[in-house]
């Protein structure tokens, strides 16, 4: 009876928790509510799937209206031609949750533009117009959804490395002469340092043929324009080639040189009419909550290269806080599998406060500035500056650790994301922005062709990030000075004159990580930049773990800063940059693979520690002991296992394991099977300096064929005093170095100021000379020295 009754309660308990669930399951279907909207429907029908909604407008505001329930915004296929931006607030945000995404994975548009259908005549050969009433002129066409360039000068070139086209003749008095009314005009041209861009509107020009402009704050660091990197758009004169247009406001009509191929009866043409697609606002006291947009395109934004304005601390950028996606006051709003194209300014942006805000798997690309940003607000900041030459006295000075509010960026991730053909139109831009935020992870972003960095970090505040398995390269194209990773430390402390920072930090020590409290990790990524360095930690950049990355190119560079250290990465074809830094930094950088010999600028101070490294030349061993460095290093072949392949992990017989060096991790960037399908692979450069050579072996060098001078009949041939000196066994027809005149049988003994004895040393010279574009060779050519201008170029 007892265990009757024993069984009885225990029946009874299930049935009571089957019934609980039975409840919380009806219940929750009841909480759920799904609202259709076609580009078909009427926003007077009840948004059903029989009967949807119109617009994105109606379905959010009837989403609001559905107190605590999880809301589901589902769009049938079609592009939608937004009249103006959708937002989603948490004052009308009665909603549990809410996800906007198509219905049943089918092709979704959300475009910012606005479609026309000009009446195109003749106007001249090749050129139409069309009558086309505007309220304003716009900045955007959009022909069969590409974007179209303005009528400029020098014409839109795919192949020009900086804006597609620049001349130094772009705003010369001679061409300014022949334009009758420029007032709406754009100048678009790199700072004269090339760390970034600066853009002006044409007002007008004066009776000395001189354009008046207004503009030039794109830059936190000014300078006078380029010289040679400039060109000029939305110029009517300037009409004369293939897919440039001009809308002549004053008569409204549109001008178009029509494309070859393109039938303009049958072309979709639409006109940029919006700067922003969508935004989730919440406020201070009541964040928006729980908001998914996922699985939808987004295309067709105005540019907002005259709207950055807003300088962000005392990093080079200014910013405009908007983009397709933008995200403010929110918590748990994500963002995945999107395709965000077309966009003439920003793609998503979380700005001021966001908590666990996640941008996941899309693909963003051909946008006007950056991909994904994550930018706090200067009242977080305490004792913020706004400029590289401005700061807080220190009398003055919040020594309080860490931020004063929580308006900012914590938390958040931007993960598995494609991110290629951004800062088309906005040169200080980047794949992933991190400024004022702290505890960003980026991770597994495949990022590659941009005009500076793929990922930066403005400042110190306040640290505590993850960058890991990113794969970032075809970095810095436009520009210069930077890094296919870059940061800045310029905080409150920091200030330009070394000796300054040097007793002030030693009177207070804590003052360091003030902002950078915590320590941003870059781990297990691999990074190429075109004109820089591959990692890049300038001005006071502090508290860093820089572990286990692969640097294809341009090596790792320390300016002053304090608690970074570097262990276990590979530098491939370069090598170590320590810059200036500063007393008692605390730096250290061990077991690394280098290339090349260290390259220091103006070191007094070397840090807490730099030995157990592995150099691949005995050269830059050398050179490094008689610095009084890396007492335990060792130089020789590392025993890669297939650098050809671009895999760098090591062979079980190799050297390097003697130091303690470990295997890198070979996997980097997207890992979404479509996005993996689409990326673009990153570059695989030649292995130039592989250890020491063995007898009559050879190397291809920028097209040539090389060697060692090893025996008397090759010593003697060349009229050689000893057997010092590279060999040019071949030369490949229409090479670089035959363009340069190197012909079969020449002897280089000199590159530039360095003297050639073996191949190790023209390698080493060239990968530290080819930034230069050319060099001065001394040769030795039927037993005589001539000398030789050599072009030089990346050898992959």
């Amino acid at each position: 009876m007892k265990r009757y009754l024993s069984g009885s309660n225990w029946l009874l308990r299930q049935c009571r928790m089957v019934t609980a669930a039975l409840l919380l399951s009806t219940g929750g279907l009841m909480a759920q509510a799904d609202i259709y909207v076609s580009v078909k429907g009427s926003d007077a029908a009840p948004g059903t799937l029989q009967r949807p909604v119109r617009t994105l407008h109606k379905a959010i505001a009837m989403a609001g209206a559905m107190k605590g329930k999880a809301v589901q915004v589902l769009l049938r296929a079609g592009v939608y031609y937004l009249d103006s931006t959708v937002y989603v607030t948490s004052d009308k945000a009665g909603f549990r949750s809410l996800k906007i995404q198509p219905y049943r994975q089918e092709q979704v548009t959300i475009s910012g533009a606005r479609p026309v259908q000009p009446a195109w005549t003749a106007y001249q050969p090749g050129i139409y117009k069309a009558k086309l009433p505007l309220a304003a002129a716009p900045d955007r066409l959009y022909l069969n959804g590409h974007a179209m360039p303005m009528a400029r000068y020098p014409d839109y070139d795919s192949s020009a490395r900086v804006f597609n086209g620049t001349a130094a003749d772009a705003i010369s008095e001679a061409r300014v002469k022949g334009w009758k009314h420029p007032a709406g005009a754009y100048v678009h041209a790199l700072h004269s340092g090339e760390w970034g861009g600066f853009h002006y509107r044409v007002t007008g020009k004066n009776s000395n043929n001189e354009l008046t402009m207004e503009g030039g704050w794109q830059n936190n660091r000014p300078a006078p324009l380029h010289k040679k990197f400039l060109f000029v758009e939305n110029v009517f004169e300037e009409l004369d080639a293939p897919g440039e247009w001009y809308y002549n406001a004053e008569e409204q009509t549109l001008y178009l040189y029509s494309p070859k191929g393109i039938d303009l009866s049958s072309a979709k043409i639409a006109v940029g009419k919006l700067e922003e697609l969508i935004v989730l606002k919440g406020t201070r006291e009541q964040p928006l909550q729980r908001v998914t947009v996922a699985g939808l395109r987004f295309t067709g934004t105005n540019r907002t290269f005259m709207r950055t304005e807003e300088p962000l601390l005392r990093s080079d950028w200014t910013i405009f806080r908007g983009a397709a996606i933008f995200c403010e006051y929110t918590e748990q709003v994500t963002v995945t599998d999107c395709i965000l194209h077309e966009l003439g300014g920003n793609a998503i942006f979380f700005s001021n406060y966001n908590r666990r805000g996640l941008a996941k798997d899309n693909h963003i690309y051909n946008a006007g500035a950056s991909g994904v940003l994550f930018v706090g607000a200067p009242d977080a900041v305490r004792s913020p500056a706004f400029r590289y030459e401005l700061f807080v006295p220190w009398e003055q000075m919040d020594y309080t650790p860490g931020p004063k509010n929580d308006n900012y960026p914590d938390g958040c991730e931007a993960a598995g994301n494609l991110i290629h053909e951004t800062g088309l139109v906005e040169k200080q831009s980047a794949g992933v922005q991190i400024e004022m935020a702290a505890n960003i992870t980026v991770t597994r972003n495949t990022i590659y062709n941009v005009p500076r960095a793929g990922i930066n970090i403005g400042d110190g505040c306040w640290g505590g990030h993850m960058i890991s398995y990113n794969d970032v390269f075809n970095t810095v194209l436009e520009t210069g000075d930077h890094g296919a990773f870059n940061s800045w430390g310029r905080d409150r402390f920091w200030r330009p004159e070394r000796n300054i920072i040097d007793s002030v930090v030693a009177a207070r020590p804590d003052i360091r990580f003030l902002d950078a409290m915590k320590p941003t990790t870059i781990y297990n990524n691999r990074f190429y930049c075109a004109h820089g360095w591959d990692i890049d930690l300038d001005d006071g950049s502090g508290n860093y773990i820089i572990e286990n990355n692969v640097c294809l190119s341009g090596g790792l560079k320390l300016r002053e800063g304090y608690g970074r250290i570097v262990r276990n990465n590979i530098m491939i074809n370069s090598s170590f940059h320590p810059h200036v830094w500063l007393a008692n930094s605390g730096d250290v950088f061990t077991h690394n693979v280098v290339t090349l010999p260290y390259a220091p600028i103006a070191m007094d101070h070397w840090g807490q520690r730099i030995d157990s490294n592995f150099f691949m030349s005995e050269g830059g061993l050398q050179a490094a002991q008689a610095l009084h460095l890396d007492a335990h290093s060792i130089s020789g072949n590392p025993q890669f296992k297939d650098a050809a392949a671009g895999n760098y992990q090591f062979k079980p017989t190799s050297q390097v394991f003697k130091l303690g060096i470990r295997n890198i991790e070979n996997s980097f960037g997207v890992t979404n099977a479509l996005l993996k399908k689409q990326a673009q692979k990153a570059p695989v450069p030649a292995l130039l300096i592989k250890g020491a050579p063995v007898a009559g072996e050879t190397q291809t060098w920028l097209g040539a064929t090389i060697k060692n001078i090893e025996s008397l009949g090759e010593r003697s041939a060349a009229g050689l005093p000893d057997q010092n000196g590279v060999l040019i066994v071949a030369i490949t027809p229409g090479s670089v170095m035959e363009g340069s005149g190197l012909k079969k049988g020449d002897v280089i003994i000199r590159l530039g100021e360095e003297p050639v004895n073996n191949m190790t040393d023209l390698l080493q010279a060239y990968l530290q000379q080819r930034w230069m574009g050319q060099s001065v060779a001394v040769i030795m050519r039927n037993q005589a020295q001539q000398k030789l201008n050599l072009l030089l170029k990346s050898a992959d």
